[in-house]
């Protein structure tokens, strides 16, 4: 049976995004030895798993990036939840076209460092303009589990996380601690309603200061 691993980043205090969803954080605190951690972790992966609402992010901005992490994002396929059953491929449409306008207009050796070409893009979007799409989180994601392959992995959207968690769904938890703390924003682990006991497997540390640890689920 596969793993579901959640993938997630975090501060020292515990939130995974800002107050207003900021992000920002995570990527002016993850040196070269963070970044090669977390783009093996997502090789590993078999299957990406995420909500709608991050899929339509994710959808709108992988495809024409060219980061170290946009080859294992573009790769590998998508099993995204919703509870319609229905994506906005339209609202990701347009969403990457505003990007793309905006790409444009800073200068052409900056775009071309951080934007794929039209063919890499249009190659790119294949495997997410045709994901798995589930609406049952416990079911489908069991049955997902039980297929032979490569683990799962789950990002956040910190309600999805949420959700996994309060469901018990999650074999193993690869959490990026970051030297930042917010002091208030969004976390994972708010409203658990018993204590959740975790063994920690590894633990990583950078130069940056961010520290990789592995936690699985001890049942």
């Amino acid at each position: 049976m596969r793993k579901v691993i959640l993938k997630m980043d975090m501060s020292i205090d515990g939130f995974v995004a800002g107050p207003n969803g900021e992000s920002d954080w995570i990527f002016e605190t993850c040196d070269e030895g963070c970044t090669l951690w977390e783009v093996e972790t997502i090789w590993q992966a078999g299957l990406h798993v995420m909500g709608r609402k991050t899929f339509e992010d994710m959808a709108s901005y992988w495809p024409s990036a060219t980061n170290p992490f946009a080859a294992a994002m573009n790769a590998i396929p998508k099993l995204v939840f919703t509870r319609s059953g229905r994506l906005d491929f339209d609202a990701i449409s347009n969403k990457a076209a505003r990007q793309s306008v905006t790409a444009a207009n800073t200068d052409d050796e900056k775009r071309k460092a951080v934007r794929a070409s039209p063919e890499e893009t249009r190659k790119n979007q294949e495997s997410w303009w045709d994901p798995i799409v589930a609406t049952d989180l416990v079911a489908d994601l069991a049955r997902q589990k039980a297929l032979p392959g490569k683990p799962l992995i789950a990002y956040g959207g910190y309600s999805f996380a949420r959700d996994l968690i309060r469901n018990d769904l999650i074999d193993e938890y690869r959490l990026v601690v970051h030297p930042v703390a917010l002091g208030k924003g969004h976390a994972i682990f708010d409203g658990l309603e018993k204590m959740l006991a975790l063994k920690l497997v590894s633990s990583s540390a950078f130069p940056s200061g961010a520290t990789a640890r592995i936690f699985s689920r001890e049942r």
